[in-house]
């Protein structure tokens, strides 16, 4: 039963990071990245969703597809991987989610990574502890 609780609040921190991040880059970048906002908040919180499914299904296929390219640059292609994410959902939430080029895309994709090194070290670690 703890492990179960466990993963739905893993579930539940990461679809808020992702959304509040979403959410945060588009005030910021108005011109580029487009979120719908006719219901408050649903298509930020469905785009974060699908990034983490993607995240926990497509993305180690595309890590393990990729890692030559990953080797070769030194770890730097990483984040581009990250990009393919979000162009990904950009398609699945045509008019609702859009990224309109790759180097917003490449900033919120290195944002995304960062977010998570911190939610893995400063919130989930210190929760599976207890």
């Amino acid at each position: 039963m703890k492990n179960k609780l466990r993963n739905i609040l893993d579930w539940l921190i990461s679809i808020i990071g992702y959304s509040l991040i979403l959410v945060t880059v588009e005030l910021l970048f108005k011109k580029t990245m487009y979120i719908d906002n006719s219901y408050y908040f649903l298509w930020p919180f469905i785009a974060s969703i699908i990034i983490y499914v993607l995240n926990k299904t497509v993305k180690p296929l595309i890590i393990w597809l990729t890692l030559p390219i990953t080797g070769i640059t030194l770890g730097l292609f990483y984040p581009f991987i990250n990009v393919l994410i979000l162009k990904i959902v950009s398609f699945i939430l045509k008019g609702h989610f859009e990224v309109k080029g790759i180097f917003l895309a490449f900033l919120i994709a290195i944002i995304i990574s960062i977010m998570n090194i911190l939610m893995e070290e400063l919130v989930l670690k210190p929760l599976r502890r207890k």
